[in-house]
């Protein structure tokens, strides 16, 4: 038995801009900076179907989750699908599958997250805890850059 996450957000700016703040650079590191000063993110992107997305984070050189998802499906501004292998801290590692889509929602964006295959609902309830700050990173970095309030 596997378990998934459903998250929705309305993000304050258009859905090409949500799109594009999850797809380049600077929106990519914001997902995964952590509350804490000094958190550590390095990012690499191939933005493409098949293309690899790696990221790792955490606390020190020596402390870093690393993720690393290949985009299956790229439908800009609407739909992203990636296969994500998460490796802990401990070695250990496990694979879902991330679905995010950018409807319009009048002037705004609604985000649909359902990311799949969590192999225990603790390792899904971690990720609950993240993401409604990461989702709000995005929203920031989305912004136009003279309107970056929190």
């Amino acid at each position: 038995m596997t378990h998934e996450l459903r998250v929705e957000r309305v993000i304050d700016a258009e859905p090409e801009a949500v799109f594009d703040a999850f797809t380049e650079p600077g929106g990519q590191v914001a997902f995964y900076q952590g509350p804490v000063p000094g958190w550590i993110v390095r990012s690499t992107c191939d933005l493409r179907i098949g293309g690899v997305w790696s990221v790792e984070f955490g606390p020190a050189p020596d402390q870093l989750y690393r993720h690393r998802h290949v985009f299956e499906v790229i439908d800009r501004p609407r739909r992203l699908v990636l296969t994500t292998t998460e490796t802990r801290l401990d070695g250990s590692s496990f694979d879902t599958e991330i679905e995010l889509l950018f409807e319009p929602h009048g002037d705004k964006t609604l985000v649909r997250m359902l990311h799949r295959g969590f192999p225990t609902a603790e390792l899904r309830d971690e990720h609950r805890g993240g993401v409604p700050e990461a989702l709000a990173a995005v929203e920031r970095a989305a912004r136009p850059r003279g309107d970056r309030r929190t």
